[in-house]
C-alpha cells in the first residue's frame, strides 16, 4: 500500500528495477506537465520498489 495525503493522486507507476532507472517516470512526469498538470513529479515508494508519478491534485 502507498503512504500518500489523501491530497496526492497517483498517475502512474514504474518498475524500481527497469534498466533505464527513473527515466521513464521523469519522462512521463514531464509529458504530464507540458500538457498543463504542472505539478506532476515523480517519488520513491520504496514498500513496493516503484517510482510513482504524482500530483497534489485530485482527478
Amino acid at each position: 500500500m502507498t503512504a500518500l495525503s489523501p491530497l496526492h493522486t497517483v498517475l502512474e507507476r514504474f518498475p524500481a528495477g527497469h534498466p533505464r532507472g527513473s527515466w521513464p517516470a521523469d519522462e512521463y512526469a514531464a509529458a504530464q506537465r507540458v500538457q498543463g498538470m504542472t505539478d506532476a513529479r515523480v517519488v520513491m515508494d520504496l514498500a513496493t520498489d516503484q517510482f510513482l508519478v504524482i500530483t497534489d491534485t485530485t482527478k
